[in-house]
């Protein structure tokens, strides 16, 4: 992840619980939609026009850093540095 040139005005933090999820919606005729629900708060991930590649490097780098996050969460939720074992 490259280090951010601007600072934040606001941070949003968004928790999962039972009302979480994540879909992707790959429609055939206009760009891509993914929605990330948090109860009562959606956030939808798309793009303003036409997929550029720009817009298909930042879906990569979405992928990249949802994988490491999901890594992250392995390894604290089994408690040991490389995510096999027993849940606590």
């Amino acid at each position: 992840m490259t280090r951010r040139r601007t600072p934040r005005n606001s941070v949003i933090r968004l928790t999962t619980g039972h009302a979480a999820r994540t879909m992707n919606h790959p429609f055939t005729r206009r760009e891509p939609v993914l929605a990330l629900d948090f109860g009562a708060t959606s956030v939808l991930v798309t793009t303003s026009g036409p997929v550029t590649e720009k817009d298909l490097e930042f879906a990569r780098q979405l992928a990249r850093e949802a994988h490491r996050f999901a890594r992250s969460m392995e390894r604290s939720f089994y408690g040991l540095p490389d995510g096999h074992g027993m849940a606590a």
